[in-house]
């Protein structure tokens, strides 16, 4: 990722979203020639020079201040993620390790991989750089799609998502869980633009998903953080689901995800019920061969409990 191309474009996207009404401009009519706010307006609300902002938002941040960042952010009514992305792609850090460390095989520690088995009745799995699957727990692999099942190089959110047909019919709002996962990898692209196995990635998603290459375009900028997703599962039906996000101490780049149901829920029995159909089988670890997939329809008929279920 070129990172002047990266931080004029970042730029221009939150200008656009702007009109003078939301920053207390007066708006004198008039037909404008691009949406949002023109480039001498945010710079008299961030208090710089039209021509230092014309510059910043032609990709050159080198020199810039982070008082300036600061104020072109809260001009834009940046967000803490949006903050935090502006600053990483206009003072980008030398990038001389970050080679070397994307290359690296991801692990996590024995005692988080136990952990995951012990929370039976949570589905849980760890994602690492580029939204990498790397662990996971029996009844998460039964939740996202079994991850077990594949190939170690289609371990990933991001193209689970956008790939493969399922996941449409998985995730109930589809639109918002590709739009979270695109702000996400957004935002690992600022923290790593020379990690060529992200740049592969994202290079595949915008060849073979038109989906993708729309919301990439959209240079929105998402965090892992918390929520509720609405899923129908093959095997359960309807969930509706919590999710909280954890930093395992240790590795700034693993983030661990849980989901969770309400107490007496229809959707906590219908995880009691996804986790005995689990149960029978033995859970696969992160770096297993493929095992041939389950066929939701005949576990169905066989019942949770049967043993010709997943």
């Amino acid at each position: 990722m070129d990172q002047r191309t990266e931080l004029s474009d970042f730029l221009r996207s939150r200008r656009a979203r702007l009109r003078p009404a939301d920053v207390g401009l007066p708006d004198y009519g008039g037909r404008r020639r691009v949406p949002g706010l023109r480039r001498e307006e945010l710079a008299q609300l961030a208090g710089v020079s039209t021509a230092y902002y014309v510059r910043l938002e032609q990709g050159h941040g080198e020199n810039v201040s982070a008082a300036v960042l600061d104020a072109i952010a809260r001009a834009l009514r940046l967000d803490p993620a949006e903050h935090d992305h502006l600053c990483r792609i206009a003072k980008p850090a030398r990038r001389g390790p970050g080679r070397a460390r994307a290359a690296r095989a991801q692990r996590v520690r024995p005692e988080l991989q136990q952990l995951l088995d012990a929370m039976e009745g949570v589905p849980a799995y760890v994602l690492g750089r580029r939204l990498d699957v790397i662990a996971w727990n029996r009844l998460g692999n039964a939740l996202i799609g079994d991850v077990a099942a594949l190939p170690p190089d289609q371990r990933n959110l991001a193209w689970q998502v956008f790939l493969p047909r399922p996941a449409r019919e998985l995730y109930l709002d589809w639109e918002a869980k590709a739009t979270d996962l695109v702000g996400m990898l957004r935002v690992e692209a600022g923290r790593d633009p020379d990690d060529p196995r992200l740049a592969s990635l994202i290079g595949e998603l915008c060849v073979k998903s038109e989906d993708f290459r729309r919301l990439w375009a959209a240079h929105d900028i998402r965090d892992k953080g918390h929520g509720v997703k609405e899923l129908h599962h093959p095997v359960v039906g309807r969930l509706t689901l919590s999710y909280e996000t954890f930093r395992p101490a240790g590795d700034a780049d693993q983030v661990l995800v849980a989901y969770h149901a309400d107490p007496g829920s229809p959707s906590a029995e219908s995880l009691r019920l996804l986790a005995s159909w689990t149960a029978a089988e033995p859970a696969a670890a992160p770096g297993a061969s493929p095992a041939q997939a389950p066929d939701p329809a005949a576990a169905t008929e066989a019942g949770p409990g049967s043993s010709t279920g997943r």
